[in-house]
């Protein structure tokens, strides 16, 4: 019984002799994750698990990284960004543009562009993105 008091009152993280806790990446995963929700701080994320928050900001470090995975959000997903261009705009490349000078609209996921002229409709193409997705 006594184990398993320990083993909640840890947070699932294991103590070694010398009094040094190991953390499974899943569980700073989900503690990290936790500082990312609104109105949420490192400060007192990190005080409700027993942390210190310069340890806390070390793992969110390696969760921007990529070394550390974070668990995927619970609510609905976002929207992703829009960015807009100007016809002159140095980052376009040549074929962004469709044959009748307007511009085309471009999906980018990964590395697979796709290029749809700029009179598709919203509605084909929320179906691609969901596609894609």
């Amino acid at each position: 019984m006594e184990d398993t008091q320990e083993f909640f009152r840890s947070g699932g993280a294991d103590s070694s002799v010398a009094g040094r806790r190991r953390w499974p990446d899943g569980l700073k995963a989900q503690i990290v994750a936790e500082t990312l929700e609104p109105g949420a701080t490192v400060r007192g994320v990190a005080a409700r698990h027993g942390l210190r928050a310069n340890r806390l900001s070390e793992w969110r470090r390696l969760a921007k990284d990529g070394k550390l995975v974070l668990p995927a959000s619970e609510g609905p997903p976002g929207f992703a960004p829009l960015l807009l261009c100007d016809d002159g705009h140095p980052d376009v490349s040549p074929e962004a543009t469709s044959t009748a000078g307007a511009p085309l609209i471009e999906i980018a996921v990964g590395e697979v562009t796709i290029r749809l002229d700029a009179g598709t409709s919203a509605a084909r193409i929320a179906e691609i993105v969901r596609a894609v997705e």
